[in-house]
Parts: C-alpha cells; structure tokens; sequence
C-alpha cells in the first residue's frame, strides 16, 4: 500500500513542489494539505496519513507544538512526523526532536533524499540530514565524554558488527549507506540496529547516534 502523506506549510507554492515530487513515486500517496499547525491537527484526525510532512514556522500554531500534540501520548492515528525547514537552526532540530519528530531535513535536500526520508520514516526509523548531525555535534562537543572516562557496561554487549553499525549510525548514515560501507546486505544491517537499539534501551536511530557519542564510542571529526 502507498505512504499516505500530508503536507504542512503555509506557503501553497512549496506545498503544490512537494506534491509534485512526490505524486511522481507509486508508493507515496499525497492525501491532504494544511497551512498551519491547527489544521494539520485536524488534518491528521479526518485523513489518517501515515506521514506528516511538517514546516516549523506558521501561523495560529508552530510545527514544534503540532508534532507534540501528533506524536504526544494522546495521539489520534500512527502518523509520524518528518519535519522539513528553511532554518537550519540548532535549537529547531532539538525541540522538533523532543517534541516527537522522526526526521529533520532541510528544503533545499535533494528530491530524491525527500522521497527516501519519507519511506525512512514510513518503515518506523528515524531521519536525520547528515549535516544537522555534524551540526549538533559541533555545537555539543565540548560537552561530550573526554577519552579517559571507561565505556559504558552495556556497550560490551554488542557484538563487533553491531558496534561497527552503532558508529555508521551515529555518523548519520541510512541503512542502504551503511550496508554500502559495510559489504552487507541492507536487511542484514536493520537486523543489527534493531539489536542495538533493544540491547541498549534505546528508542531509535537519534537515541543511538547521541549514545554513540556520549558514551566516547565515537568522537566528533573522528
């Protein structure tokens, strides 16, 4: 069955580009548009789309508190949210996350990276550009572990493929990318994020790139 994805921004004209990109894909479905935060709340209740493909700056109410109120504990529906912005802003990235969000991607990304974050998210993974993530961890490096302190008990329940993909993650990599890097197949390395992710208690693919790093598995530049 189609993705079914409703677009949230209150420019017609970026809705009616993004509508075209993705009309041209057979298994995305484009079933609904809004211009705010408010309608897309109402949007969500009455169309049921399995993505929501969310602006951050709008009228009446902001992207950040209508992905909480989509994603938050009284949610109407399974939609998740990808957000996607103009302002490639730090402090957008954190609050979309913790409000809930599932990705992050900038307007000016590829189409064809649009497309794929779509069915990223769709398949219950989480999408990060990597160059928000180098971003993030620019800006929080200094905050980071120094190379003394010990490694985390939990990460030596890892075996080393699982702890080589936990790198390849936290470096922003997809599963096709990592697969790629790793001469494996690409359901091979779901496998292991999902072992990753149940070993360490984590939610999903941003959980475990901050893990990644806050545990010194991996360091910013390294």
């Amino acid at each position: 069955m189609a993705i079914r994805v409703l677009l949230v921004d209150d420019q017609p004209l970026l809705r009616t580009g993004f509508r075209m990109i993705l009309e041209a894909e057979p298994d995305v479905a484009v079933v609904g548009e809004a211009g705010d935060g408010q309608q897309a709340l109402e949007q969500v209740r009455a169309l049921q789309p399995d993505v929501v493909l969310m602006d951050i700056r709008m009228p009446r109410m902001d992207g950040v508190e209508a992905t909480r109120q989509i994603t938050g504990p009284a949610k109407d529906g399974p939609a998740k949210v990808l957000v996607l912005t103009t302002f490639d802003l730090d402090e957008y990235v954190v609050e979309a996350l913790r409000a809930g969000a599932s990705g992050f991607l900038l307007k000016d990304a590829p189409a064809q990276e649009l497309v794929q974050a779509i069915r990223v998210v769709a398949d219950g993974e989480a999408m990060l550009a990597p160059s928000i993530t180098r971003r993030l961890l620019d800006k929080y490096a200094g905050q980071l572990p120094a190379g003394e302190q010990p490694v985390p008990q939990a990460l030596h329940t890892l075996t080393e493929r699982e702890v080589e993909v936990l790198k390849q993650v936290a470096k922003g990599l997809s599963n096709a990318e990592i697969a790629a890097e790793l001469f494996v197949s690409e359901t091979t390395v779901k496998t292991h994020v999902g072992h990753v992710l149940t070993k360490l208690g984590l939610r999903d693919r941003v959980q475990a790139a901050v893990y990644a790093y806050e545990s010194g598995l991996v360091r910013p530049g390294g």
